[in-house]
């Protein structure tokens, strides 16, 4: 009976305590200006203001549920029309706080939807930059190792749509074709960093992995986190089987994205780090498939 009293009383307390916090806050806002939303004259409307370069942890989750925990850059904005003086930049981080342990890409419409209303705006953004590790096997003796796969989402949003953009950058090696073809033995190769960005038709995504197995088949090789000597020997020799030059890996990266279903828009890059020259080789293709 004693402890139901003292339980009572405890909530009592924090009932009464909630309920004055509530009545300072609101007292607050009626003491306090709202500069921010003031009347501006200047005529001039914000295509995107906002917060950027946050730092901050955030939770991936998978189509099977996984989760997969990293620390993010993150820029939010928003549009500002020429009629009001400023945003209201605490509001961006608060959106951030309710979000950031339930990300899934392909699905952050309801985040961009806290955005637009919580910030009294007809269009957000948002963009996330973050490492994302992929666990892969050697090929020949199975040691596992993680990849570090760079990846970036951007969004957009207005009341008719939402848009996404997701892209990774995919390290691996690429082996010259003309150096293998002009020498008596051996041939140059170097590392090289792909890069794809894909547009999701509508109700359609692929997975991070999924977007980095494909990519990565367009490489002369792939590389490796853990390789004993067996898998060395194999991945040697796989790139010299496989030659590719900048052309090629851009090229096979369109054919295969082209054959993705799913995907509506894509562009795709290659930079090779030559080995024997003092500049690096681009190549890069874009295609609308809508």
């Amino acid at each position: 009976m004693a402890t139901l009293k003292k339980t009572t009383a405890n909530l009592s307390t924090k009932a009464a305590l909630k309920k004055a916090t509530q009545t300072a806050q609101t007292a607050a806002k009626t003491l306090m200006p709202d500069v921010q939303s003031s009347l501006d004259v200047r005529g001039v409307a914000i295509n995107k203001v906002g917060v950027k370069g946050i730092r901050y942890p955030i939770t991936l989750r998978d189509a099977k549920g996984g989760a997969h925990h990293t620390v993010a850059q993150v820029n939010m904005y928003v549009a500002l029309p020429k009629e009001k003086k400023g945003t209201h930049m605490s509001r961006f981080l608060e959106v951030l706080n309710e979000h950031h342990e339930d990300i899934r890409i392909g699905e952050l419409a309801g985040l961009m939807h806290a955005m637009r209303e919580r910030l009294h705006a007809v269009e957000a953004h948002l963009e996330l930059e973050f490492p994302y590790f992929v666990t892969k096997q050697a090929p020949i003796t199975g040691q596992s190792g993680k990849i570090d796969v760079q990846v970036k989402v951007a969004v957009a949003s207005t009341p008719k749509a939402d848009d996404m953009v997701l892209t990774i950058r995919v390290p691996a090696t690429s082996l010259c074709p003309c150096s293998k073809e002009i020498s008596r033995y051996g041939a140059h190769n170097q590392r090289c960093e792909m890069e794809a960005s894909v547009r999701f038709a509508k109700g359609k995504a692929l997975s991070i992995e999924e977007l980095v197995g494909i990519v990565e088949k367009c490489a002369s090789t792939q590389v490796f986190a853990v390789l004993k000597r067996l898998d060395e020997k194999f991945v040697t020799e796989d790139a010299y089987d496989n030659p590719k030059f900048v052309e090629d890996i851009v090229r096979d990266l369109t054919v295969a994205l082209d054959k993705t279903k799913g995907i509506s828009w894509f562009r795709v890059a290659s930079e090779n780090f030559e080995s024997i020259h003092n500049h690096n080789a681009y190549a890069v293709v874009e295609m609308d498939k809508r």
